[in-house]
């Protein structure tokens, strides 16, 4: 005889509204008998394997339940059911198995200080009592109920509900006999007001290609990677004081395959990585390839945070591509977006009916110019979420560093908003937010030395890259994008070359703040889309003028203090404006001006790598000393860059006019030899120089230096000179090659006479 009570519990198990199915479903001892019940809604008839016990149907249900001897059935037992189509099957019962998740995993998750929690969230193969399978786990403390969906139990929430793990909030339920491949998502329904939500796991590490967005469950990686070298020499290597120049790229867009379709990481692998390493860049800057379902978000918008985007392939074919950047040494930096998630129904938004992972008022949740949602980074678990996935990149695809997107919006309250919270002490400062920020950069810091974290950080904030343990409220990054800098420049570089000598500060204002941070110099994707044209349309005057403000402005780039990030596509003048639905025009290489562009850009990578005066004090003053900062009227600056006694003199000229006989002080009496020349008929330009002739320097003092020397300044140019002895011979252009002039003999586009 049933109980009321029973009959009321069961109902609810029936309507899946139960809270707790294995208080219902399984096996349950009472004296020396036992009770197997199982629910199996596309079911006909259900038998117990060991000993073939035949389950009887609860009338009017889709439940089954057998009475017999304890020892009759075993603790672990199979059931074979035939389904509606008279299909046979046979597994083990998932409510026949105890609690999987250890409760120190869930302690650590609860405080906010689990960093591996995607190691025990999300769908992982697991084995129990020599019986193989799937664990799944999920965070959703506002949930009556959650069940897992997929393509094993025809997508219904009745079949598969889970267990919740106390006052955790964590959901688990171990699945026998589901394998690799097979699709999943977590089905909700709310506690407060029944609301039925279907969500794609937030720990996924693999989803079906757009526009399906199912979870797929993935096997734990056999990838032999072979970069063992490179991580080790990441781990000791000053990074401070080397060279860095970072190559940014959205994948979708540098190249696609015949038929316009996406190339697979593995063909990335050799053809980007290949072109990189040519053109002498030392970073990959991935705009970001975590899962999301909009191609036109560029991957700003993600949905699963632990995931490469399916649009390129694997997993392991992800880790191909990372193995190939170190065999090459070539670093990877990942464009990582913990400022906002995306309002799509699989994802994040009111994960379990309630907003769980963003703030419930939309005054601080919400970012209205982009129609996305903010973590909520007070909350521990939300935190452990982020500070997860950034390890999880680092740990499980040997990612070396992390570019944090929009840090700006994620540090201020009132971040483009005339609503807005202020905080306890009555400020705009987002204190939850200030915290995670410094509890990434020490964890990743901690746990994975060598790795950068990059701050996209587009205001004043003071000690961006300061370390947060030395006090002094330093947030901890490894640099800060420099968008001060690029800002004025970009802005002085558009000006008509009449009129640069009024706005001579633009050029001379960053020296009196470089030093302040580790900055970055960036000529990003931000400075190409949205109605700003290219880098080359930016430029003002003709089309040769055009060009050589490019020349002379990335110049003047690879020899201002500060680590170097170019945009696919301006290394090499992209006419039009970027669209990330179409490759680059690379068509246009075959004309001489793009062509002398990217050579140049390939010479600059090479002597700023190869020359520790450009390249070792970025961030110190003792790598810079001007020469002339106020030669406003001819729009020139000169300036030198040096380590120890090591130094270099540049000289860049803004206007289009040739400066002949043009004298600058030097430190040392010596010869100088221009070693770059941005105007070189290599390069496409005039030809106005010093090309071979010796720059002896004259005991003159001269812009309180104790001696000069007379130089020809190219038009719209820049040129770099290195001190030799007086006795030494001439030195030819150290970074252009014989074999590459050869290339371009027959190119009537330039004068190599």
């Amino acid at each position: 005889m049933t109980s009321p009570k029973l009959k009321s519990e069961l109902q609810l198990l029936i309507e899946a509204r139960h809270h707790d199915p294995f208080a219902l479903l399984g096996r349950h001892p009472q004296d020396k008998k036992v009770t197997v019940r199982v629910h199996l809604p596309h079911a006909k008839t259900v038998k117990i394997a060991e000993g073939n016990h035949q389950l009887a149907r609860i009338q009017n249900t889709d439940l089954f339940e057998w009475h017999g001897k304890i020892d009759q059935v075993p603790n672990r037992y199979r059931l074979i059911w035939r389904d509606t189509e008279n299909h046979e099957h046979i597994a083990y019962d998932p409510y026949c198995f105890p609690p999987q998740l250890p409760d120190f995993d869930l302690y650590l998750f609860g405080e906010g200080k689990h960093w591996h929690a995607y190691r025990f969230l999300g769908s992982h193969l697991h084995e129990t009592d020599d019986i193989p399978g799937v664990l799944f786990a999920v965070w959703a403390p506002n949930a009556e109920r959650v069940s897992v969906v997929g393509d094993f139990n025809c997508w219904d929430g009745r079949t598969h509900p889970m267990r919740v793990r106390g006052s955790s909030g964590i959901w688990e339920l171990f699945i026998p006999g589901l394998h690799p491949g097979n699709l999943y998502k977590f089905e909700i329904r709310n506690r407060c007001n029944g609301e039925i939500l279907v969500k794609s796991d937030p720990y996924g590490q693999q989803f079906e290609v757009r526009p399906s967005n199912a979870t797929i469950i993935s096997r734990p990686s056999s990838y032999v990677w072979q970069d063992e070298d490179w991580l080790e020499m990441r781990k000791c290597s000053d990074w401070l004081h080397q060279p860095m120049s970072v190559y940014e790229v959205h994948l979708g867009s540098w190249q696609r395959g015949s038929e316009g379709e996406f190339l697979n990481y593995k063909v990335l692998a050799k053809e980007l990585v290949d072109y990189v390493k040519d053109m002498g860049f030392s970073h990959i800057e991935l705009l970001p390839i975590t899962e999301h379902p909009f191609d036109a978000s560029w991957g700003y918008q993600a949905t699963g945070y632990y995931a490469p985007t399916s649009r390129f392939g694997t997993p392991e074919d992800f880790r191909y591509f990372m193995n190939y950047c170190h065999h090459c040494n070539i670093g990877v930096i990942l464009d990582w977006v913990p400022a906002h998630f995306p309002k799509d129904a699989h994802g994040l938004a009111r994960f379990d009916g309630e907003p769980l992972y963003e703030h419930a008022d939309p005054r601080k949740g919400e970012h209205l110019d982009w129609s996305t949602l903010i973590f909520n980074y007070g909350r521990y678990e939300v935190k452990n979420f982020l500070l997860s996935s950034a390890i999880y990149w680092l740990e499980e695809f040997h990612i070396d560093g992390l570019r944090v997107d929009a840090v700006a919006s994620m540090l201020y309250l009132d971040y483009s908003r005339d609503e807005w919270i202020p905080n306890k002490y009555g400020g705009r400062e987002n204190l939850e937010a200030i915290e995670f920020l410094r509890e990434l950069n020490i964890v990743v810091h901690s746990e994975h030395p060598g790795a950068v974290v990059i701050a996209e950080e587009s205001t004043s904030w003071p000690q961006v890259t300061r370390p947060s343990h030395l006090g002094g409220g330093g947030l901890g990054f490894s640099m800060k994008w420099n968008m001060g800098w690029m800002n004025d420049t970009l802005r002085y570089i558009s000006q008509n070359p009449i009129h640069r000598k009024y706005h001579h500060d633009l050029l001379t204002f960053s020296m009196l703040y470089c030093f302040n941070e580790n900055f970055m110099l960036p000529f990003s994707h931000d400075e190409v889309v949205h109605g700003k044209g290219s880098m080359l349309s930016k430029m003002p005057g003709d089309e040769w003028q055009r060009f050589a403000n490019l020349r002379l402005l990335y110049t003047y780039m690879f020899t201002h203090p500060g680590k170097k990030l170019l945009f696919m596509g301006t290394e090499f003048g992209q006419g039009t404006e970027w669209n990330s639905a179409t490759t680059l025009d690379w068509y246009v290489l075959q004309y001489g001006f793009h062509k002398g562009l990217q050579l140049l850009v390939k010479d600059l990578n090479r002597l700023y790598k190869s020359e520790s005066a450009l390249n070792h004090f970025e961030f110190e003053w003792q790598g810079f000393e001007w020469i002339d900062c106020h030669d406003a009227g001819q729009s020139i600056l000169s300036y030198i860059r040096k380590k120890d006694d090591d130094f270099l003199i540049i000289i860049v000229n803004f206007t289009p006019v040739p400066r002949h006989n043009y004298y600058i002080g030097v430190p040392r009496l010596c010869q100088y030899t221009e070693i770059l020349n941005s105007d070189s008929h290599y390069y496409g330009g005039s030809g106005v120089g010093n090309g071979d002739t010796k720059l002896i320097a004259e005991e003159r003092p001269w812009m309180e230096k104790p001696y000069s020397v007379s130089i020809n300044l190219p038009p719209l140019g820049g040129i770099i000179l290195r001190p030799e002895p007086l006795q030494s011979e001439p030195v030819v252009n150290e970074v252009v090659h014989e074999n590459e002039k050869e290339k371009f003999l027959d190119n009537p586009a330039i004068d190599l006479t």
